[in-house]
């Protein structure tokens, strides 16, 4: 097993992994990302399919109050648009009344995708990045602190550091990976009893070859009480040339198999658009408390967003050779793509200041 020396590791190549290793290249300063999945991304992941569809399985929306990602996005030069909502929606209140078509309030505060897919922006993130920072399929084990150094060992290699930036979920921080000498009592109780975001989400999308869900008798906006699809909106491309639907399903739908429920989805839009659903060119599903290198379960119940934000996440660890970053750790809207970057932005402020 080899051993390579690097100044900073960073473990996740996801939006925060991915935005701070950006940032410090810009400054000079090289890091060494560390990803266990096989792709970059983490909880962002856009299946891009034949035809010029694509699906966000992950993060999907952004709003322009959320200014650190919107900045980073001019910055790279990349567009967003405004989410397409049709004015009526379909509503399924109680199963045993039939789905209405309702009318919705005016949007004061739309969300907007990126163009291209949200995967965009990782991909353009890691364009400035050499190819020998960054590290896929490799699982950090353990991590040990010693004199002014840290050794990380992961399932292929081990690396010696002068800082190590983590940005996983709290949760599955330190539930993956032994520290030694053991993270403090008070961060490890905090981090067990905090949110993974979009953990117990199941995301799910259909391509279709014409978006027949636009018309004046229907729509592709979608509110169930009645399920398994809980929401689902229009998802077409910004050019207009590949169209889906894509929405959320009931978490109560998470033991069940893929084939199960691409049928229950289908059966649901049946109900609203008849037949013509079944001429789907790819049904895509996401069941993220089924990713490994994200969710890890809960001993207990835990409450949307709880301890998300917690100001025990910023402090510095091991006389400030250990930084946790990532989305749950963000002062302002922690869990969100916004907060990453944010995130991001303030870990490099704190390792320049170090170094």
């Amino acid at each position: 097993m080899q051993k390579e020396k690097t100044s900073i590791v960073i473990i996740g190549a996801g939006l925060t992994g991915l935005t701070i290793a950006y940032l410090l290249k810009k400054q000079g300063i090289s890091a060494t990302l560390i990803e266990a999945r096989d792709r970059l991304g983490g909880r962002i992941h856009t299946q891009y399919l034949d035809g010029g569809s694509s699906i966000e399985l992950g993060a999907t929306w952004l709003g322009k109050k959320h200014s650190h990602l919107v900045k980073l996005l001019e910055e790279l030069d990349l567009d967003i648009f405004e989410q397409f909502m049709d004015e009526r929606a379909i509503y399924e209140h109680m199963s045993f009344t039939a789905p209405q078509l309702v009318r919705l309030p005016d949007n004061q505060d739309p969300s907007f995708r990126i163009k291209g897919g949200t995967s965009q922006l990782i991909q353009k993130l890691a364009s400035y990045l050499d190819e020998q920072q960054i590290y896929l399929n490799q699982e950090v084990k353990t991590v040990h602190f010693t004199g002014a150094k840290v050794q990380i060992s992961t399932s292929k290699q081990d690396m010696e550091a002068d800082h190590l930036i983590t940005t996983l979920p709290p949760k599955l921080l330190v539930t993956s990976i032994q520290f030694t000498p053991s993270l403090p009592d008070a961060l490890m109780d905090i981090a067990e009893h905090t949110h993974t975001w979009m953990g117990e989400s199941i995301k799910v999308g259909l391509s279709y070859p014409q978006a027949f869900w636009k018309s004046q008798t229907t729509s592709g906006t979608i509110f169930s009480n009645v399920g398994p699809i809980t929401e689902m909106y229009d998802h077409s491309t910004f050019e207009n040339d590949g169209f889906a639907l894509k929405g959320f399903m009931n978490g109560a739908f998470h033991g069940a198999s893929k084939e199960e429920r691409k049928s229950q989805v289908l059966n649901q839009l049946k109900k609203y658009y008849g037949e013509v659903v079944e001429d789907f060119l790819s049904y895509e599903e996401c069941v993220w408390n089924q990713e490994a290198y994200t969710f890890t379960p809960y001993q207990e119940f835990i409450l949307p967003h709880q301890n998300n934000g917690n100001p025990i996440f910023r402090e510095q660890y091991y006389n400030g050779r250990l930084i946790i970053a990532g989305s749950e750790t963000a002062k302002n809207f922690p869990g969100y793509m916004d907060g990453a970057v944010q995130s991001a932005q303030e870990t490099v402020a704190q390792i320049t200041g170090r170094l």
